[in-house]
């Protein structure tokens, strides 16, 4: 991987890492809505990859393939981000289920069933499973959950501390909005506590989590899309109270 002056062969390592950025790839398609394209996501890992490579020092502390990793997986998101992959009508049905839920939820003292998160949205249970199934690739975390146009302050806002400096999405995942996620992770009903705990912590896929669940991997990506409103729902409801 070096020449014979001893400067690292680019071409060598972006060859032998060219593997690495299509499994990547793969791993994001897998959670990410049909109309993503992978060979998408491909193309700005292999940026992300160069521009490892271009910044990778031997003296960088850390195995180049980890930093690696981490330039190629940064510059897919960026790329997803900035050709905004989840449509804006796929968001505010979203945040009509999210809405739906908090009322219930407030209503009858436990998570809402879907019977009953349907019929609150007048729609049948077979409507509702598709508008599910229309949301996958529904996150937790968006990037303009820091500023609504609609609102003057977002939910998020009451998770920050006013005094912090650097990165202010590390000082979420590190500070009240973490102790947030995880008490709404275990309000969660059981079988959606499940599939969280097999897609995020376990790594599995959809068809794996189905196989486990006895269950459809059309179901499983209906199920994270509900569990992921209800916990978007729980932060939201949490934020406003003053609980978190």
């Amino acid at each position: 991987m070096y020449t014979a002056s001893g400067k690292s062969d680019k071409n060598s390592i972006l060859t032998e890492h060219a593997p690495l950025v299509k499994r990547l790839a793969y791993q994001l398609k897998a959670r990410l809505p049909p109309s993503v394209e992978v060979d998408d996501l491909v193309q700005a890992g292999m940026i992300g990859l160069l521009d490892a490579v271009n910044r990778y020092e031997d003296n960088h502390g850390a195995q180049f393939e980890t930093y690696a990793i981490q330039r190629i997986r940064g510059a897919m998101l960026d790329e997803l981000r900035s050709s905004d992959w989840l449509p804006r009508g796929v968001r505010q049905n979203m945040r009509k289920i999210e809405n739906a839920m908090n009322e219930l939820q407030q209503k009858l003292g436990r998570p809402p069933m879907e019977t009953e998160i349907a019929k609150h949205l007048k729609l049948t249970l077979v409507d509702y499973q598709e508008l599910l199934g229309e949301s996958g690739g529904h996150q937790l975390l968006y990037y303009e959950d820091f500023h609504d146009a609609d609102t003057k302050e977002h939910f998020l806002d009451h998770f920050c501390n006013d005094d912090r400096q650097g990165d202010p999405l590390q000082d979420l995942l590190h500070g009240d909005f973490r102790d947030a996620v995880v008490y709404a992770i275990n309000s969660l009903p059981e079988r959606e506590k499940l599939l969280m705990g097999l897609y995020y912590e376990q790594e599995l896929n959809l068809k794996e989590i189905g196989a486990v669940m006895g269950v459809s991997e059309s179901r499983v990506s209906q199920l994270h899309s509900q569990a992921v409103g209800r916990l978007r729902a729980s932060l939201r409801e949490r934020a406003w109270t003053g609980l978190a």
